[in-house]
């Protein structure tokens, strides 16, 4: 593939620079395999829909043709779990979760590793999706089958669950870790 260049001028960064060095959504690190596309997340309405808002010209138009977007402060509602899953941008900069080069986050380093840039945070950001995934497991193995979810389902639900989606949300609160939650149900393990 040949390298490409993507400029970007948002609210957050101003003439920052990177290169597409692989294709689209291919060429993923080994222990990177995530269920869910920036795409499906966007339309699953993450974290309110209050993401990428001013932004929408560095990632490909289709995925925001269905995303739940807000321009105002989160909304909730949007979230497939009608949950508020967002923790303030303040709280990533006092726990030193933030990457110069994404201020946004987990998020917005996965959407641009998804478009196939490659960086030195890519590492760490893979550790802290990983921590998620085994929690990701104990739910799918612990929860009752009528309220058994598809992977992805199941992925965007921990996401929106306020495990506060990114290995950044690496530690899983333990009174998530064997709760199953579906649209208008909660099923409980073990309480």
């Amino acid at each position: 593939m040949k390298k490409r260049s993507v400029t970007v001028n948002d609210l957050m960064q101003h003439d920052y620079v990177y290169f597409l060095v692989e294709p689209m959504g291919r060429n993923f690190h080994p222990d990177f395999r995530p269920d869910v596309t920036p795409k499906q997340m966007l339309q699953l309405g993450v974290f309110g829909g209050k993401y990428l808002t001013d932004c929408t010209h560095e990632f490909p138009a289709d995925w925001f043709a269905k995303a739940k977007l807000c321009h105002e402060p989160h909304d909730p509602k949007l979230n497939y779990f009608g949950v508020n899953a967002s923790q303030p941008l303040s709280v990533w900069r006092r726990n030193g979760w933030l990457y110069e080069e994404d201020p946004r986050g987990w998020f917005q380093w996965y959407c641009r590793y998804y478009l196939g840039r490659r960086c030195v945070d890519d590492e760490r950001q893979i550790k802290r999706w990983r921590a998620v995934s085994r929690q990701v497991a104990q739910i799918k193995k612990n929860c009752p089958r009528q309220c058994a979810r598809s992977p992805a389902e199941t992925k965007a639900g921990i996401a929106s669950l306020g495990l506060r989606f990114a290995p950044a949300l690496g530690v899983a609160r333990s009174s998530i870790r064997l709760n199953c939650f579906v649209p208008g149900k909660r099923c409980n393990q073990n309480e």
